[in-house]
């Protein structure tokens, strides 16, 4: 999947409009999300995995070889995974129903959010912010490729979950001035 997905990658002017081109109805937006972000992770994830802990074997004596990335996208599978089951099993179907009082999971979901953008963060320190050396292999070289696509991939899935799903079902408080 994700090989099919950067055949298909925008210009990067384009990936900045991405959130213009969803399902604005938030039921439709839940399948969205599960059909395009959640199977690609399910997806592109293994395979990063699998791709770091080459990379990390066969280049373990290089002073900017990515120590550590493959357990880092290990814990990110299960952290993923667990966040994805929640939304799937509760807060998607609730938001289907049009449920009311969401605001616990939503909060919840975007304390999520913000564990992943941490560990968006420690994938960039320990890549150097995605930053091949002179001599990197193709195998290197993919990894750093195919990992700035998924991080692009879930930073817009977060996007769109905060900034276009989730406020259409937290409460406003209106304070009175």
């Amino acid at each position: 999947l994700l090989k099919d997905f950067l055949l298909q990658l925008p210009e990067a002017d384009a990936m900045t409009t991405k959130t213009d081109r969803v399902p604005q109805n938030p039921a439709e937006l839940t399948r969205f999300i599960e059909a395009h972000y959640h199977a690609k992770h399910r997806a592109d994830l293994p395979f990063l995995v699998e791709l770091a802990a080459k990379v990390e074997a066969v280049h373990n004596d290089q002073p900017d070889v990515p120590a550590g990335l493959a357990e880092l996208l290990r814990e990110m599978v299960g952290d993923l995974e667990v966040h994805m089951k929640n939304e799937e099993l509760i807060l998607f179907p609730a938001i289907r129903r049009s449920a009311e009082e969401l605001d616990v999971p939503i909060t919840a979901m975007r304390e999520d959010h913000d564990d992943h953008a941490e560990q968006i963060e420690k994938i960039k320190n320990v890549t150097a912010n995605l930053t091949l050396p002179e001599d990197a292999c193709r195998s290197w070289t993919r990894l750093y490729t195919y990992l700035s696509a998924f991080i692009c991939d879930l930073e817009d899935h977060i996007r769109i979950e905060n900034d276009v799903l989730f406020p259409q079902f937290e409460k406003r408080v209106v304070l009175d001035v």
